[in-house]
């Protein structure tokens, strides 16, 4: 293998991605993928939306990722009968000082975990368009800053349809990956039930602990802006985002959000591997994870049972990789 010399020092980097992948991988077997894409998140200061049927792990791993990290965490259960006020918080009236107090709620974190988003309407939906896109809130006129870092992780089922509500694109658009958690293997699977065998009266958060914090996040993430990417793979970017605009299986394509969270995110992936330069492979693997939320399929298509992964990969096999 060829040895290079990174301009940038991402050792730091490196050790602290390994071990948030340990203190994870003591309860979570498998969903390597999952885990990876979420570190790259961070690293790239953007929002996850997790999708998995009931049972696979999505919630606990969001919650175990916020777990190795110091900062702060709030859990939000989304319900048919939740108000944009249960999640941004509300005015309330103080009789001491005879005016109204703002009390801020549960998006007032630093990782938010929203379980099954699709639960509300568009009207709490609605609500996290501003914290989620400009980090902050704005309440009677008054605009609240987020503290960094900030990140939604919201996890949805795809299955069940009954009492749910779809997304709205505008809202799909903010999340910089969707990640689609899958079964685990029969092996996996057995594993998991010798680690819930030997656990016994333990819980699974219990063995899980704090390995980063909030002021290393922002040095890693000014590391991961100065990564190196050529002009070719720019264009690259462009042309493969541009392909989703004219694919005859996708009545809506990707936007320039998606070029720029394959830009981002593509860097972080590329940091996380030790490197100070953007490849090739760093763009098609993270391509589908950016897309797949991002586009949607013509009738026609839908009905053939085309999938949104298959037209992404039909994109990414017609272009030719630059060297």
């Amino acid at each position: 293998m060829q040895e290079f010399t990174t301009r940038i020092d991402l050792t730091a980097l490196r050790e602290s991605v390994e071990s948030v992948k340990k203190e994870i991988g003591k309860v979570i077997v498998g969903q390597e993928e999952m885990i990876e894409l979420l570190l790259a998140a961070i690293l790239a200061d953007g929002h996850v939306l997790i999708e998995g049927v009931p049972g696979v792990a999505k919630t606990l791993t969001a919650k175990l990722l916020a777990k190795t990290i110091s900062v702060a965490f709030s859990r939000i259960q989304f319900t048919p009968d939740m108000m944009p006020s249960d999640v941004l918080g509300t005015s309330v009236f103080n009789p001491k000082t005879t005016g109204f107090e703002f009390r801020s709620g549960p998006v007032f974190s630093n990782i938010v975990l929203i379980d099954e988003i699709n639960r509300s309407p568009a009207k709490t939906q609605a609500a996290l368009f501003e914290v989620m896109e400009e980090r902050q809130v704005t309440m009677d006129g008054t605009t609240y800053p987020m503290s960094a870092p900030f990140m939604v992780l919201a996890t949805q089922n795809p299955i069940e349809q009954e009492g749910t509500y779809r997304l709205p694109e505008a809202q799909l658009d903010r999340f910089l990956f969707k990640i689609e958690v899958k079964y685990p293997s029969p092996d996996q699977e057995l594993q998991i039930l010798q680690q819930a065998h030997e656990r016994r009266a333990h819980l699974p958060a219990e063995e899980v602990g704090p390995v980063l914090t909030a002021e290393q996040i922002a040095g890693y993430r000014l590391k991961v802006k100065e990564v190196h990417i050529d002009t070719a793979l720019m264009r690259y970017i462009a042309q493969l985002v541009s392909q989703t605009r004219t694919h005859p299986a996708l009545y809506l394509g990707a936007s320039p959000r998606a070029s720029l969270a394959i830009l981002n995110s593509s860097k972080a992936l590329a940091a996380m591997r030790g490197r100070d330069f953007v490849t090739p492979e760093d763009i098609r693997q993270i391509v589908p994870a950016v897309l797949r939320h991002r586009i949607i399929l013509t009738p026609e298509k839908e009905m053939e049972g085309s999938g949104a992964d298959e037209v992404v990969h039909q994109i990414i096999q017609s272009l030719e990789v630059p060297r």
